[in-house]
């Protein structure tokens, strides 16, 4: 199983929830975040005055899936997320060792 994290922007988010919907992904979590990458924030204007913002609104989508779905999944979100601009975002692959549904106590693949 592998655990795939998306760091994405907000806009962006139905449109990586419809795809991953047409995936076959029945679940995910979603977590409002704020960061900067390369782009190092941006300077916004208010009422006449500058200011900086450090930290960019961005969506953090959480999802598990079995090793043979990664590279769909991944494709999926990159094309539904994609807009040729700096800060499109990032994805994370990471090993989960195991997942457990609290409900029946069902593990691995079939606790997704």
């Amino acid at each position: 199983m592998k655990r795939i994290e998306a760091v994405i922007r907000p806009s962006k988010l139905a449109e990586v929830a419809d795809t991953l919907a047409d995936c076959g992904i029945s679940g995910l979590t979603v977590e409002e975040a704020r960061g900067f990458g390369r782009q190092r924030g941006h300077v916004e204007v208010f009422r006449g005055a500058e200011y900086a913002v450090d930290f960019v609104p961005k969506v953090k989508v959480t999802l598990v899936v079995e090793d043979g779905q990664v590279r769909e999944v991944v494709a999926a979100i990159r094309a539904a997320a994609h807009t040729g601009e700096v800060g499109d975002g990032k994805i994370f692959v990471l090993y989960l060792g195991e997942a457990v549904r609290i409900r029946t106590g069902e593990t691995g693949g079939r606790a997704l």
